[in-house]
């Protein structure tokens, strides 16, 4: 035999090995409405820009009785997104239902190394019906090998899941570690336990999109940060992500222009009439958002859960920045249990990548009562706290209308490490708002006043005057300025081109015992 032989022999193999578990199986993932491994990594990157690895890997276990497994049923390599070097592995259902055996995480393992030794994202396109049973423990050590990579790269690359079918047992918890996790509405699914499983052992008959599907996941447990109606849109939306992050920890993020020019000393007239002077009217905060930002460009994250608070990219003036806002169409933009979750993650991801944090505050308190005492306001609320304490990028807060209590203080202030904070001339900031201060202060002369409404009315609009408005905390350094409104973009492009070489250190240590 020839090397043209030999190199035939090997194109013979490539190809057997590119059609997975063979014709039927992907007629039958195609009539499912998903795509194959290798069809979702070719949407996924540049054109012809994939590079396959390790396609030949087999597995080991002669006496499995599972037969060959082309691939090992994943796919891994590298390729590009809009020029930017990124790693990925795909999981094939096509072969054995992607379930994961010694050597399938061998093959992620290895693409997870090289992404972190080459300081590029990793991209995981996850659909498996979670361990190999047949390989037995090999199965859970293989999980294992991955979880560890998942944790000790964290904070190095960014790392990306995308659920493109059910995902059970083993195969959730690499997704749970990484930083963002899409998921495709009506066929992505995630849980510990299938609605087979549960059935057996209980007798309740449960739907799998009930228990686990994108609906659940992104609005009510808050494991999914994304989710889209087809496979597609998730895939252009994972593309739409990657151009806002910097490939590693070391690098700074993304410069990109925008689209429309605007003068950064063009005045945003909309934002007077935005956000009410009145503190109990509400309004979206996401309003105040796009007009600031870049081409009103905002990539929300976990938009419809913990709705209370908003988290998400933009860029301003070009210069890629973490928006963090309270809502107050939602709980009064109050914070609970959720959305301190969610704040706090949002916040460590940015400072693990470089990525100035910008705050919009109207804050009304931590939601008090029983279920949210009972469920660890305390320790969940301390998350934020510790987050922007612990984080050493830029950090903006702007003070756009109330500013109250304790959220006040864990929402970015001047004592937890702010570089710069800004108010609007109709900002509150005090322990409470006026109304309940002005009750306790002056109950006494409320009471007994000859008309205790007259009087109480009087007496809030004194406490406001004296001690509420934003020139107090200026006078005393807590507020670095008080601005117009309408120079909102002006100000922060300028403090975030000031604070673009900052250098802050925190003490020595292995690493902080956040309260989780």
């Amino acid at each position: 035999m020839d090397m043209f032989d030999k190199i035939e022999e090997m194109e013979d193999r490539r190809d057997k090995v590119k059609l997975g578990g063979g014709e039927a199986r992907i007629e039958a993932q195609h009539a499912k409405g998903k795509q194959t491994a290798r069809e979702r990594i070719d949407f996924l990157l540049d054109e012809d820009s994939f590079v396959e690895l390790n396609p030949f890997i087999e597995n080991r276990g002669l006496d499995f009785g599972i037969g060959e497994a082309p691939g090992e049923g994943v796919v891994t390599g590298y390729g590009k997104v809009e020029g930017k070097l990124v790693f990925v592995f795909a999981q094939d259902f096509t072969v054995f239902g992607g379930a994961l055996g010694e050597m399938h995480a061998l093959k992620i393992a290895k693409v997870m190394d090289l992404a972190a030794e080459n300081g590029a994202p990793i991209i995981g396109l996850n659909d498996s019906g979670g361990a190999r049973i047949q390989e037995g423990v090999l199965s859970l050590d293989g999980y294992g090998h991955i979880f560890y990579r998942n944790s000790i790269y964290s904070g190095v690359v960014p790392q990306i899941s995308v659920i493109m079918g059910p995902c059970a047992g083993g195969a959730v918890y690499s997704p749970a570690i990484t930083d963002f996790v899409f998921m495709v509405e009506k066929t992505s699914q995630m849980f510990i336990t299938g609605p087979k499983v549960i059935e057996s052992v209980t007798g309740a008959k449960i739907n799998s999109e009930d228990l686990g599907g994108a609906s659940v996941h992104s609005s009510v447990s808050g494991n999914a940060h994304f989710t889209a109606s087809s496979e597609e849109e998730v895939l252009v939306e994972v593309r739409r992500l990657i151009r806002y992050l910097p490939s590693n920890n070391e690098e700074k993020p993304p410069v990109q222009q925008p689209k429309k020019e605007v003068p950064l000393d063009e005045r945003i007239q909309e934002l007077i009439d935005i956000v009410p002077v009145d503190g109990t009217k509400v309004y979206d905060v996401r309003k105040v958002i796009t007009k600031i930002v870049d081409d009103g460009d905002f990539m929300e994250v976990q938009a419809a859960f913990a709705k209370n608070i908003v988290v998400g990219f933009a860029r301003i003036n070009g210069d890629t920045v973490g928006m963090i806002a309270n809502n107050p169409k939602m709980m009064a933009g109050g914070l609970d249990i959720n959305s301190s979750d969610k704040c706090a993650r949002f916040i460590r991801f940015c400072d693990c990548f470089n990525i100035p944090l910008i705050t919009f505050e109207d804050v009304s308190g931590f939601i008090p009562g029983v279920q949210q005492e009972h469920g660890g306001i305390i320790r969940h609320g301390a998350k934020i706290l510790y987050a922007y304490s612990e984080a050493t990028v830029p950090k903006i807060t702007v003070i756009l209308r109330k500013a109250f209590g304790g959220a006040y203080v864990a929402l970015n202030s001047k004592a937890i490490g702010a570089d710069l904070v800004f108010a609007w001339p109709n900002a509150e900031i005090a322990v409470m708002g006026p109304e309940g201060a002005a009750n306790i202060i002056f109950a006494k002369e409320i009471r007994e006043s000859e008309n205790p409404e007259e009087t109480r009315a009087a007496k809030i609009k004194e406490y406001r005057e004296r001690y509420a408005n934003p020139y107090v905390a200026s006078a005393n350094g807590i507020v670095d300025d008080v601005i117009d409104p309408r120079d909102t973009r002006k100000r922060l492009a300028s403090a975030l081109e000031m604070l673009r070489n900052k250098k802050k250190t925190n003490p020595k240590k292995k690493h902080g015992n956040i309260p989780l």
